[in-house]
C-alpha cells in the first residue's frame, strides 16, 4: 500500500472479541514509506509463543512510526455490544497514534472502525464519540498472516490484553485467566458454573456454566 503513495499506513489488529470476560482489545502499529524492514519473526500473534510475543513488542515499538492500544471494557461491551466496543477500543488506539495513518489495514473482512449509518442505530445506546472522523479503512482476510504491519499489532494486542488478564487473575483466582486469559477453557466454565460470574464477565452473554441447561450455551470460538 506505501507503493501506491501513501505516506503512512496503520495495521490494525483485534483481540477478545469472542472471550468471556476482560476487556476487547485493539491495536495499531503504522508504518510509512522510510520504515525499516519489520523485525525479525514478525507474524500473527497466534504463531507465537508467549515467550516470543513478549520479546517482540520492544522492537516491535522501536520499529514502528507509531503504535496505539486501545479496550473496551466488560461493562462497555454490554452496554453498546462487541461491534461497537470493538469500534470504540479501535477509536481509541487510534487517538494514541503519533502520527496520523493515511489508511488503516483491518485484519478480517468487518469494518467495524467506521461509524455507523445514523438511520441504523435507532433504538441503540449510543456509544463515546472519541474521534471527529477516521481515516479510510481498508478489510482484508488473513491480513495478519500478509502484511508485516498487522502481524505487529496482533502481538501487541495480545500482550497487552494477556497481561490485563494476569492481573485479573490475582483478584479472582477460581476463573484460571492467567492461563485462559478468559476464554471458555474447561476450567474456566467449571468455575463459572461452581461461583457463577464476576464484574469482569460479559453478564450480557449466555455465559456457559450459567445456562438452565449448560449444555445448550453458547461458547464463542477461541480466535
Amino acid at each position: 500500500m506505501l507503493r501506491s503513495g501513501l505516506s503512512a499506513v496503520a495495521g490494525c489488529d483485534e483481540v477478545g472479541r469472542g472471550a468471556l470476560s476482560g476487556p476487547a482489545t485493539v491495536a495499531m502499529v503504522v508504518v510509512t514509506a522510510d520504515s525499516k524492514p519489520a523485525p525479525f519473526g514478525v507474524r500473527d500473534s497466534k504463531l507465537l509463543t508467549p515467550q516470543a510475543r513478549q520479546a517482540l513488542v520492544p522492537r516491535i515499538r522501536r520499529w514502528a512510526a507509531a503504535s496505539g492500544i486501545g479496550h473496551a471494557s466488560p461493562a462497555e461491551i454490554d452496554q453498546l455490544g462487541i461491534i461497537a466496543a470493538l469500534r470504540l477500543a479501535g477509536h481509541r488506539a487510534l487517538a494514541g497514534l503519533s502520527v496520523v495513518p493515511d489508511t488503516v489495514l483491518l485484519d478480517g473482512n468487518h469494518d467495524y472502525l467506521r461509524f455507523p449509518d445514523p438511520e441504523q442505530l435507532e433504538g441503540a445506546v449510543p456509544a463515546p464519540r472519541v474521534l471527529s472522523e477516521v481515516p479510510p479503512v481498508v478489510t482484508m482476510i488473513r491480513a495478519d498472516l500478509r502484511c508485516a504491519a498487522v502481524a505487529a499489532a496482533s502481538v501487541l494486542a495480545k500482550t497487552a490484553r494477556d497481561a490485563i488478564m494476569t492481573e485479573l487473575a490475582a483478584d479472582h483466582p477460581h476463573y484460571g485467566w492467567d492461563e485462559n486469559k478468559g476464554y471458555a477453557s474447561s476450567h474456566h466454565v467449571a468455575a463459572l458454573r461452581t461461583h457463577g460470574p464476576s464484574e469482569q464477565h460479559r453478564r450480557s452473554w449466555r455465559l456457559p456454566g450459567c445456562d438452565a441447561d449448560p449444555a445448550d450455551a453458547e461458547v464463542p470460538a477461541r480466535p
